[in-house]
């Protein structure tokens, strides 16, 4: 099918253009950008005057939940809502029933993200058998299967040697691993980030140094054995120091930072509200002001959604004993754009810590508007207001921005040159 989109304003932060223009797409792919090829004809026509053009935005983290989890979400109902938020390729984390260990797991999982053909699903494997940090999963396996990266998440390893041994393997064959960097027994039982909030609300905290210490034991393991690592949600302002200082010395470490921790604050839960309970927890001001200076700056490469939807009787209960995780992937750019609304960001330097830079950080076929890249696009209005759950696609309901009025508006998604969402 042959698509132009007319009169868009352009930004394609891994390119640097940033003009109005019009975008001509032939069979899935871009083929010009300006004027039209001489023989081009196009099929459909998307009248973009007054949108943003971007390249269809990356999340490096969205739980759909399928397998295993259908009363939270399934693979269908999740990509549409990353496709409502502008994301056109997700990468989906191992935490299914099985476990994501396995070519047949990521087969079925693939295989379902086609049928549905929302967005590009890329599976991230189990570095270890049941995420169980004892025996090393058959990463190549994996890989064959389409994983692009692997991790335990919060699931420790056994040991440091296993965990060594894993990451020498995978640098062998140039994986990728993605770290969650805590240390189980620091973080103990803990839900809140261990500071003044906690020690008022009487809730048990995470200290800073759960985080730290893994990291740094994490980092010296990277350095040691050459691997490709991501370090995935980032929460504290020494951990992005520690981050920053591992790049200056040329360690290949790229990171990230869930989106709602750029907002929130463990200030939120004064009320104990259940929906700002998520693992790894918010912590306090200083560390959000850091990890905002660390996406301007770059040492974080990316924000995510870190999307985990949940049924309703999961937030239902005491504090403590709710599961974690903030239903986030369908507000993913318009709650992206306080960023910009707030003046703490540029909209190019956002939409690249949204797209080119997740990208690259993963490898990903995905993240840029170019002549010969599939036609991924993402058509905003940038004025516009957003007004969460007057439309809702995600299964979970544990938002805590439900009812919020965000600036930016999703107009148009493309996947291949397919319209998948639009208003």
């Amino acid at each position: 099918m042959t698509v132009s989109i007319r009169g868009a304003h352009l930004i394609d932060p891994a390119s640097g253009l940033d003009k109005v223009c019009d975008l001509h797409i032939e069979a899935g792919r871009i083929v010009a950008i300006g004027d039209a090829p001489a023989d081009f004809h196009a099929a459909q026509e998307i009248d973009a005057a007054g949108l943003i053009a971007a390249p269809g935005l990356v999340d490096l983290s969205v739980a759909l939940r399928e397998p295993g989890y259908s009363r939270k979400g399934s693979i269908e109902s999740e990509t549409r809502a990353a496709a409502a938020g502008g994301v056109t390729s997700l990468c989906f984390p191992p935490q299914t029933k099985p476990v994501l260990d396995t070519s047949a797991v990521a087969e079925l999982i693939l295989d379902r993200a086609r049928e549905a053909g929302n967005a590009k699903v890329f599976p991230i494997g189990a570095l270890t058998r049941g995420l169980a940090g004892e025996q090393l999963s058959e990463l190549v396996a994996l890989r064959d299967a389409g994983c692009v990266a692997f991790t335990n998440g919060l699931a420790p390893m056994t040991s440091n040697r296993v965990l060594l041994r894993s990451l020498e393997y995978a640098a062998t064959f140039d994986l990728t691993v993605i770290f969650t960097s805590q240390d189980a027994e620091l973080a103990g039982d803990g839900i809140a980030h261990e500071g003044p909030t906690a020690s008022f609300r009487g809730l048990a905290g995470i200290p800073e140094t759960a985080e730290t210490v893994a990291l740094a034991r994490n980092l010296l393991l990277v350095e040691q054995s050459g691997v490709r690592a991501h370090f995935s949600q980032l929460t504290s302002a020494r951990g992005v120091e520690m981050i920053a200082q591992a790049q200056a010395r040329g360690l290949p470490v790229t990171a990230d930072v869930a989106l709602y921790q750029l907002i929130l604050t463990d200030e939120a839960l004064a009320d104990f509200s259940s929906l700002y309970h998520v693992q790894p927890p918010l912590r306090s001001r200083k560390d959000r002001d850091a990890l905002r200076e660390a996406v301007k700056s770059g040492v974080i490469q990316a924000i995510a959604s870190h999307h985990q939807p949940h049924e309703q009787d999961a937030k239902n209960a005491p504090f403590a004993a709710t599961d974690p995780g903030i239903s986030s992937v369908e507000l993913l750019l318009p709650l992206a754009m306080t960023l910009v609304q707030d003046g703490l960001l540029d909209l190019p330097t956002l939409l690249a810590r949204l797209s080119s830079g997740p990208a690259a950080a993963l490898r990903l076929p995905a993240g840029k508007l170019a002549v010969g890249a599939a036609a991924d696009v993402v058509l905003f209005e940038a004025e516009g207001q957003t007004l969460v759950g007057e439309t809702w696609h995600s299964r979970g309901q544990n938002c805590p921005f439900l009812g919020h009025c965000l600036p930016g508006v999703v107009r148009c998604t493309l996947v291949d040159g397919h319209i998948v969402h639009a208003v």
